[in-house]
């Protein structure tokens, strides 16, 4: 069975991490599956939202595997496979696209179930909207083992968190539970197992029912303008307006509310 598994229902990609008996550590293969999926439901007009969890219910991901994937790309040992050998020839296109460090313009949504730490916490900082389980457990041990968290973690934390908490959690090592993630804001919604899956795809749906082109214009605006000044930022607020204002979408929208009817968006 593959170590990842991808399905489309309706509008929505949905993307399952499935090494449960190693808690969805990332191996070669993953990492080029996950970045080859990336890339297709880019191109996808189809897919206009994305849900990531993990199989099981033990994990989301532990992150990188520590007798596979580390040691291939710390030089430890050699390629083992045509995985392992795609990744070490590619690995920066590789790893930002599958890490999401490469920017990918549709929502994407995590389903955070049990562990999520190391390569599993840095991967969510590149979705969008979080949901976790209450035993969810987030945190970045890399400095334990003597390695950093370079997959967005020296980037991202500090902007998504408060900056002496991302400090702590990637200085440290130590964990974060799921009610502190809460608290914090790296993840929108705590639920059960159960409600997990329900909890993602029911925002999902919602997003896909929403104009794809503004909300693809909107999601660029926000990333492209962090960090920026206002006047920059209001730049590309300006240009998102542009992109989406003579759609047919954008026609469509205001009279379907007016009729008190479902708008039917076609992308376009």
């Amino acid at each position: 069975m593959s170590v990842l598994q991808t399905e489309v229902r309706g509008h929505i990609g949905i993307m399952t991490l499935n090494r449960p008996e190693k808690l969805n550590a990332m191996d070669a293969e993953m990492f080029v599956r996950m970045a080859e999926t990336w890339t297709a439901w880019s191109l996808d007009s189809n897919v206009r939202c994305a849900v990531v969890t993990g199989a099981g219910t033990k994990a989301f991901s532990v992150g990188g595997d520590l007798g596979t994937l580390i040691p291939v790309l710390t030089g430890a040992k050699p390629p083992q496979n045509d995985y392992e050998t795609l990744l070490l020839e590619s690995h920066p296109k590789v790893r930002d696209t599958a890490m999401l460090r490469a920017y990918f313009r549709k929502p994407v949504i995590a389903a955070i179930n049990g562990f999520c730490v190391a390569g599993g916490t840095e991967f969510i900082q590149g979705t969008d909207i979080r949901v976790c389980t209450e035993n969810a457990t987030f945190g970045l041990p890399e400095v334990k083992r003597a390695i950093v968290p370079a997959g967005g973690s020296l980037t991202r934390l500090s902007r998504q968190i408060p900056f002496a908490k991302a400090m702590e959690l990637i200085l440290t090592g130590n964990p974060m539970s799921a009610a502190e993630a809460l608290q914090y804001g790296l993840v929108n919604y705590v639920t059960t197992q159960d409600n997990l899956l329900d909890k993602a795809l029911e925002i999902a749906n919602e997003i896909s029912a929403n104009g794809p082109l503004a909300v693809a214009a909107a999601k660029k605006a926000v990333i492209q303008s962090s960090g920026l000044t206002y006047e920059n930022a209001y730049v590309l607020e300006d240009k998102a307006w542009d992109e989406v204002a003579n759609s047919e979408d954008a026609k469509e929208g205001p009279i379907a509310f007016m009729e008190k009817r479902p708008a039917l968006y076609v992308g376009r």
